[in-house]
């Protein structure tokens, strides 16, 4: 077996472990069978990764990149901040479709930590990275379009969060139909609704008085 450094050692495994996890399902995943996955011994499993909640952790960080790259080049600014993130959900939404095992293991990995005493705080740290990624997304958004959101931020991310969740256990479980667009239309609307740019006017002397800046804090 070749040298490689820690950092690639243990992508090496947490990628295994997705594989295997989304194959055999969480509770019938080992540390052995993921070193076998990976194509190295056990011992080199424990030298990268403590404990199991470290794995876990690894893991839903690393399904969470896997599409966030792909979000964020959709994210390009276009003519109105609507037409902005309805390519960022259109884009997430592919990646659902063409990867639907990976985002079904997210929702195992929540129940299992649920379930498990001493993995609560993976589930709510899962959750919280949801959270976060949404407002660098957001904050990233406004460095180029100078946004004006009528919530915080925090919250906007959130909700965010949620919904995207919802929607894509919904998908999981129905299938991709022709209420697919519309449901994204729908919440890109709703989203739209939250926030408006240069191009995004009309709203604008109406909620002057409770707008708030995706830089933090009221405008």
């Amino acid at each position: 077996m070749s040298r490689m450094p820690l950092t690639e050692r243990r992508r090496q495994l947490t990628e295994a472990a997705i594989r295997a996890m989304t194959r055999d399902g969480v509770p019938r995943t080992t540390t052995r069978s993921i070193a076998a996955e990976a194509g190295v011994s056990l011992s080199v499993f424990h030298y990268c990764f403590d404990s199991k909640q470290a794995l876990l952790e690894s893991v839903i960080t690393a399904i969470t990149d896997h599409y966030v790259g792909t979000v964020k080049k959709a994210l390009r600014p276009r003519e109105t901040f609507r037409e902005t993130i309805r390519a960022g959900f259109e884009a997430y939404w592919e990646h659902v479709r063409a990867h639907p095992g990976e985002h079904m293991l997210t929702y195992e990995l929540t129940q299992h930590a649920l379930r498990t005493p001493g993995f609560e705080p993976l589930a709510r740290r899962q959750h919280e990275r949801y959270a976060e990624i949404y407002q660098e997304l957001i904050e990233e958004l406004d460095a180029s379009m100078m946004l004006e959101l009528l919530v915080p931020v925090p919250v906007l991310a959130r909700y965010l969060a949620a919904v995207t969740d919802g929607l894509t256990l919904n998908l999981l479980v129905v299938g991709h139909d022709e209420d697919s667009a519309a449901l994204l239309d729908l919440v890109t609307d709703q989203v739209a609704a939250l926030v408006r740019d240069g191009a995004d006017g009309p709203a604008a002397g109406r909620h002057a008085d409770r707008s708030w800046s995706a830089r933090g804090g009221r405008g």
